[in-house]
C-alpha cells in the first residue's frame, strides 16, 4: 500500500535521492526545508508530480502533518555548514527530533532517523561496530553536530521505551554522487572540482587519514530496507562502504579519472578530524540483506560527469547571474 511519507531536509542532496525513489513507488511525498543548506533545484522536477508537496518550514518548530512514515533527515552534514552556526545545528538535532518523533507519536507513524558515523568520534576502535560507544570531543567545534546527534538517538530510544514508537535508526558513512553541492567543502566535491579547474588538491593533514566512500544509490538501497525491516528491529545500523581509502589514494584516483594535471598541496589537519573511519557492516547485511554494489571508481565516474556539466554551466555563463550554476545545472 501507497504511505503519505515525509521528509525533513528532503531539498539537500540525501533527501532528493531519496523522495525521487520514494515518488517511482507511488508515494505521496512532503518534503520540509528551511533551505539553508538544502537547494530547492534539488526538487524542482518533483513540482508537477500530484503526489508531491514542498513546505519550507525549520523543524526546530513545531508543525502538524499527518503522515505514515517520516525520514528525519533535517541538519548541515559537512564541518564548514554545521560549524557556521553550531547553536543551529544542535537546536536541529535535538528540537528537531523532538518535534518529528511528537508528530510520529501522535499519528502512529514509523519513523527513520538520519544519524552518522560521527558518533563515533575519532574511533578507538576499527572498523566501527554499533555496540562501539565512541571517542568524541563534547565540547570541540564539531560537537554541535556529533554531540546533536548522539543526543537524538538517546531521545528517539526515549520515546521508544516510554511510548512505544516506531523507530528505524541508521548511522551513515561519507556518501557522494550527483547532486552533491560543489560548495559544501567534503573531500569528494573538493577533489573534483580542484581537479577539473586545474586546481591543486587541498589535503589537510599528511593524506593518510582514511575513509570508506559509499556511492549514494547504495545508501538510498539501505534506507529503503531499513525502512520496512522487521518491526522489532530498530538498529542503529551501519551503513557505508567497508572499502577504506586514505586520502591521498582518493586524490590519486580522481586525478587519474579526471585526466589532470593537478598537483596535491598540505595543510594543517582541522581538530578533531578523525584519523580512520570504516564501518563494520554485518549487522546490515544480516538485519537487511544489505551491502553497497558500487565500486569507488564506477561511482567517481558518475560524479565526476555530473560537476563537469556544472563548471560546463559556469563556462557558458549560461547563469547570467540570476542562480547559481549549481542551481541550474542540478538536475542533470
Amino acid at each position: 500500500m501507497k504511505k503519505k511519507i515525509l521528509i525533513t531536509g528532503g531539498a539537500g542532496f540525501l533527501g532528493s535521492h531519496l523522495a525521487k525513489n520514494l515518488l517511482q513507488q507511488g508515494n505521496s511525498i512532503i518534503i520540509l526545508d528551511n533551505l539553508m543548506t538544502g537547494n530547492v533545484r534539488n526538487i524542482e522536477k518533483f513540482f508537477e508530480n500530484k503526489n508531491f508537496q514542498f513546505i519550507k518550514h525549520d523543524v526546530i518548530n513545531p508543525i502538524d502533518i499527518k503522515v505514515d512514515i517520516i525520514f528525519n533527515l533535517a541538519c548541515p552534514a559537512s564541518p564548514p555548514w554545521y560549524q557556521r552556526d553550531p547553536i543551529h545545528t544542535i537546536k536541529t538535532n535535538f528540537l528537531g527530533s523532538l518535534n518529528m518523533l511528537e508528530l510520529a507519536k501522535k499519528y502512529e507513524a514509523k519513523i527513520f532517523q538520519a544519524s552518522t558515523s560521527e558518533v563515533y568520534g575519532d574511533p578507538l576502535m576499527h572498523p566501527q561496530i554499533e555496540s562501539y560507544k565512541g571517542n568524541v570531543n563534547c565540547t570541540g567545534i564539531r560537537s554541535c553536530y556529533d554531540e546533536g546527534k548522539r543526543c537524538a538517538e538517546s531521545l528517539f530510544f526515549d520515546y521508544k521505551r516510554m511510548f512505544n514508537v516506531n523507530i528505524k535508526i541508521v548511522r551513515i558513512f561519507n556518501t557522494y554522487g550527483p547532486s552533491m553541492d560543489p560548495k559544501d567543502g567534503r573531500v569528494v566535491s573538493n577533489f573534483i572540482i580542484q581537479a577539473l579547474k586545474g586546481e591543486s588538491l587541498t589535503v589537510y593533514g599528511n593524506g593518510s587519514q582514511t575513509r570508506s566512500f559509499c556511492y549514494i544509490d547504495d545508501l538510498i538501497d539501505g534506507f529503503l530496507k531499513m525502512i520496512d525491516s522487521d518491526l522489532d528491529f530498530t538498529g542503529p545500523v551501519n551503513l557505508g562502504n567497508p572499502v577504506e581509502f586514505n586520502l591521498l589514494e582518493l586524490a590519486d584516483l580522481i586525478l587519474k579519472i579526471t585526466n589532470s594535471n593537478s598537483k596535491i598541496i598540505f595543510k594543517n589537519l582541522p581538530k578533531d578530524d578523525p584519523i580512520r573511519r570504516k564501518p563494520d557492516i554485518k549487522l546490515a547485511k544480516e538485519k537487511l540483506n544489505w551491502e553497497p554494489k558500487v565500486c569507488l571508481n564506477d561511482g567517481l565516474i558518475k560524479t565526476i560527469k555530473y560537476f563537469e556539466s556544472i563548471l560546463n554551466c559556469e563556462s557558458r555563463n549560461s547563469c547570467r547571474g540570476q542562480v547559481s550554476c549549481f542551481a541550474s545545472c542540478s538536475s542533470t
